[in-house]
This record gives C-alpha cells, sequence and structure tokens, in this order.
C-alpha cells in the first residue's frame, strides 16, 4: 500500500484542515489555494521527526514530545485522509539552511533506518530543497507547515 504526501502551507490548523475535505488534498483546492510540494512515500511523523533531530541536533525523543509533531489536525475517511501539522521548529531549521547543508543532512537522512537503502540522497537532497523553499515561503507569509496524507 502507497502512501501520499503533499507537504503545503496554511495560516492556521483551522485552514489547514480544509484540505482534508477537497477530493485530491490541497493540490485540488481552490479555496484557499494552498502552495504545495509533493513528497510521495515520504511521511510526516517518523520520517519527517527523524529529520527534524538530524537538521536541528535535537534528540529524537525531544521532538516528538512537541505537541505539534505529527499532530493530527484533520482526519476523515476513517483515518485514509489525515491533515498532520509539523513543528515550527522544523519549519524554520529548513527555512534557515543553506543548499549545501540541506545536501549533507541528506545523506545522513538516507542513512536511517527509514531510509537505509529506499533512497538515494541526490534525491532526498532536491525534495529537502522544494520543502525548504516552502518554509522561507511559509515563514515570510506567517504561514506553518503540514501535510495532507492519503493512504
Amino acid at each position: 500500500m502507497g502512501i501520499l504526501c503533499d507537504y503545503f502551507s496554511a495560516p492556521t490548523d483551522e485552514a489547514a484542515a480544509t484540505a482534508a475535505d477537497v477530493p485530491g488534498g490541497p493540490r485540488a483546492a481552490s479555496d484557499p489555494g494552498f502552495e504545495v510540494v509533493e513528497l510521495k512515500g515520504i511521511e510526516p511523523v517518523v520520517q519527517l521527526g527523524t529529520l527534524e533531530a538530524i537538521l536541528t541536533g535535537v534528540d529524537y525523543d525531544v521532538v516528538t514530545r512537541n505537541p505539534r509533531q505529527g499532530h493530527a489536525v484533520a482526519v476523515r475517511h476513517d483515518g485514509e485522509v489525515l491533515v498532520i501539522s509539523l513543528t515550527d521548529e522544523l519549519r524554520g531549521a529548513l527555512a534557515d539552511a543553506e543548499e549545501g547543508r540541506l545536501r549533507e543532512v541528506a545523506v545522513s537522512w538516507s542513512e536511517t533506518e527509514e531510509f537505509r537503502g529506499l533512497a538515494e540522497p541526490a534525491i532526498l537532497a532536491e525534495a529537502l530543497v522544494e520543502l525548504a523553499g516552502l518554509a522561507r515561503r511559509a515563514t515570510a507569509r506567517d504561514e506553518r507547515l503540514y501535510c495532507w496524507v492519503c493512504v
């Protein structure tokens, strides 16, 4: 079974939750229109929790205690469609990271248990560059980051 993940920004949890009600998620939403980065198969809880730990140097157990990490702001269709919040700390770390740093992090991230042998560092680096761009624009608009998940 595959997992579809669209990362997007929104001004509030309530606005982000509306993406769960649109067939096709935030890419298909026209009101409000969301800026979206599609990262199929990169899930927002464990994999991005691990990314946050690597990128910030904060222990994974501390990352997971953040109430925004992996918090479902919307659940639909018996859990087949979710909108998950990302932490402000991850948004900030992504927004502040230079491309060279993101490429270094991608190597470490690719070697984690969740990715080992499944993802090339170069592919993860491109995903991080896209996600960092989204984080920068979200920061400039004072928005938060979310993930629409469809299983």
